[in-house]
């Protein structure tokens, strides 16, 4: 059965979704993206995708096509018209087509919006019973990163470098510092119990995932440091993991072939996910 998507004020069968060759978001990337979870047929913290949605589409000077209430809405009916249970939802908005390709911005045209559901398991997930590897390769991506636009290549070369490397993921390594995982926020813990992870900045996502995590871990009384920290580091640490909208916590157990803390999930990341997905639920519209 086909899936029902959004695309430009109309709900269609996938088949019939159409967008222009013109498209700026096909010929240039010139487009941005959220994808919010979905727990027993509700959003899961879609309050702050939609501000980070408008973040990126004002740092990009891209005008929303419409609110992000009526988002929120065509969100609501899309898990509707697909009996979406568990899984998110991708929405993209890209500047639209001006009918030809040039490099500056075109004035007046109608920015293309598409969204569509994915059903997956995001709570009985192997990864997060088993824990991941992962590998670090040098991070090639762009200097906006805090944008969260289609410009993905450079992480589509890192999970292929896992991918051929027979690992799980990679995390992705600027100046020997970790800046974060292919498609994930990165974290570790050190021997004494701090939980580390990088700081906010232009060099990472402003990972909505990480922002709950954080505020948990404060209520539990861990010790954060939001800081650089090294790949060195990372090998010695007691734990790490990672966390996005739809993994939620996955720990993560190797690093490049060592062996992270006990190579099994550890009691700080088993714990914030627990939490985390109690939270989820409970908030979850």
């Amino acid at each position: 059965m086909e899936r029902i998507v959004y695309l430009d004020g109309q709900f269609i069968n996938e088949s019939e979704a159409k967008v222009s060759i013109f498209d700026r978001g096909f010929l240039f990337g010139d487009a941005v993206y959220e994808v919010t979870a979905v727990l027993d047929g509700k959003l899961v913290e879609n309050e702050g995708h939609m501000v980070r949605l408008q973040r990126s589409c004002n740092e990009l000077q891209i005008s929303l096509p419409v609110t992000t209430e009526e988002i929120t809405t065509i969100q609501k009916s899309l898990i509707e018209k697909n009996n979406l249970n568990e899984g998110g939802i991708y929405l993209q908005v890209s500047r639209g087509s001006a009918g030809d390709r040039d490099f500056g911005y075109p004035s007046g045209i109608k920015p293309t919006l598409v969204l569509f559901t994915q059903a997956r398991s995001l709570l009985d997930t192997p990864k997060a019973v088993k824990g991941m590897k992962v590998i670090t390769i040098e991070d090639i991506r762009w200097k906006r990163r805090d944008i969260k636009t289609v410009g993905l290549l450079a992480p589509c070369m890192a999970k292929q470098a896992a991918i051929d490397a027979k690992v799980d993921d990679a995390w992705l390594v600027e100046d020997g510092y970790i800046t974060e995982g292919s498609s994930n926020n990165a974290y570790i813990v050190t021997q004494e119990g701090v939980l580390v992870t990088r700081p906010l900045s232009n060099d990472i996502l402003h990972g909505i995932t990480r922002k709950a995590l954080l505020e948990l871990a404060e209520k539990e009384k861990i010790t954060i440091e939001e800081r650089l920290f090294t790949v060195a580091e990372a090998y010695k640490a007691s734990e790490a993991f990672v966390s996005s909208a739809t993994t939620f916590v996955w720990p993560v157990v190797e690093i490049d072939g060592r062996t992270i803390g006990a190579g099994a999930p550890g009691q700080v990341a088993n714990k914030l996910r627990k939490i985390y997905i109690e939270l989820a639920k409970a908030t979850a519209e």
